[in-house]
Formats: C-alpha cells, structure tokens, sequence
C-alpha cells in the first residue's frame, strides 16, 4: 500500500520550509500565483512551488512530511 502524499502546498509548509512567519509565507504563496495566472480559488501543486523557488522535490516532500 501506496502513503498518500500531497499533491498541493500551503503556508505552513512554505513557513516551515523556509523559516518564514506565517503571513510572509502566505504572501509568497500569493506572489507564485501571481506569476502562474492562477486564480484566487486555486490550490498550487508542490512541484509548481519548486520550479519557482529553485528547490528540489525531494528536499522539500523531506521536509513536509518528515
């Protein structure tokens, strides 16, 4: 049996990611839709944050889930 996963990022991850407080996190977040022609209502997959930032997947799923 398979872990699940998440396919979207939030702030808290952004936050514990980058040692960011919460709303800058959130305003990054915002800052990466902005760029991608997303709307509001729209979630932002993990691997789309990490063609932004520069980071790699497995750096960043190491982080989030452990």
């Amino acid at each position: 049996m398979t872990s699940n996963i998440r396919v979207c990022i939030y702030p808290k991850d952004v936050q514990r990611i980058t040692g960011k407080t919460y709303r800058q996190a959130r305003l990054y977040l915002h800052k990466i839709k902005t760029s991608l022609n997303k709307e509001p209502h729209q979630l932002l997959s993990i691997e789309e944050f990490c063609d932004y930032s520069g980071l790699q997947l497995k750096h960043v799923l190491r982080c989030i889930i452990g």
